[in-house]
């Protein structure tokens, strides 16, 4: 299932860079590229798995020969260059260039799931209340999806209008997100609507503990993420506080092997 992505106008760099490499995105996806983690992180993200393999070849290609390009031009201004110290540059480069475009898209990825996540949450949130009106559970999927502001909550409604269409169980569409998107929470709850069929209290009850659950992992992440910045706050002032005990100590250290 496609998902919706934010209009993405490529840059004249990434375009060249796509141009560049695509003669050899067909040899990498023989060698059974991108990896399955990579096409979730593609997938969630909206881009297309081989113009992804075709930057990422550029970008290898350009890091392996910065190197020779780089000592050609000291060679020609005179400083010779030994051979090895290149070789080792270039496949050191090579092999970074490589693995730079699947870095950006994992952490462009690590966003997007959690705004997906938090989009369930207020989803399943609706959906309760619609039930308790005596909404079913088409209907209570459709009004919750109705107004959408982000793209997350754009590919929720496009997946249970989706179902509609094609006039299938909207946890079919909403599974079939998940499993593109690479959200396990997506997934177990379309697992679990399957499973209650079209009882409507059990599928209450079950949205109700789904929204729960995601809303405590949501907390969760959100303590870590403070626990994590509360630490990189606190790596500066340990540098500052031993580059000033060095400060103050070593002139002392300096007198004294002076005196020797």
């Amino acid at each position: 299932m496609t998902i919706y992505a934010r209009p993405f106008i490529p840059s004249e760099d990434a375009g060249q860079l796509a141009v560049l490499g695509r003669p050899f995105a067909p040899l990498l996806e023989r060698l059974g590229l991108p990896r399955a983690k990579v096409r979730a992180d593609l997938g969630i993200c909206g881009r297309d798995p081989r113009r992804h393999l075709a930057e990422q070849a550029a970008m290898a290609m350009l890091g392996f020969l910065l190197p020779p390009a780089f000592v050609a031009l000291v060679t020609l201004g005179g400083t010779p260059i030994g051979w090895q110290l290149p070789v080792w540059a270039s496949l050191i480069l090579g092999a970074l260039g490589a693995f730079v475009p699947d870095l950006v898209v994992a952490s462009e990825a690590v966003k997007r799931r959690a705004e997906l996540r938090e989009a369930v949450s207020e989803m399943l949130d609706l959906v309760v209340i619609s039930l308790a009106g005596g909404a079913g559970v088409d209907q209570a999927l459709r009004d919750a999806t109705t107004e959408s502001e982000g793209w997350a909550q754009t590919a929720l409604r496009q997946a249970v209008e989706a179902a509609h269409l094609r006039r299938v169980p909207p946890w079919q569409t909403l599974g079939a997100l998940g499993e593109t998107a690479g959200l396990t929470a997506l997934a177990e709850l379309s697992a679990a609507l399957a499973m209650a069929g079209s009882e409507g209290a059990r599928i209450k009850s079950t949205l109700s503990a789904r929204s729960s659950a995601l809303m405590t992992h949501q907390l969760a992440e959100a303590e870590a993420a403070a626990a994590s910045a509360t630490e990189r706050m606190v790596l500066p002032l340990v540098c500052l506080l031993g580059g000033f005990l060095i400060f103050l100590i070593f002139p002392a250290f300096a007198t004294i092997l002076g005196a020797f």
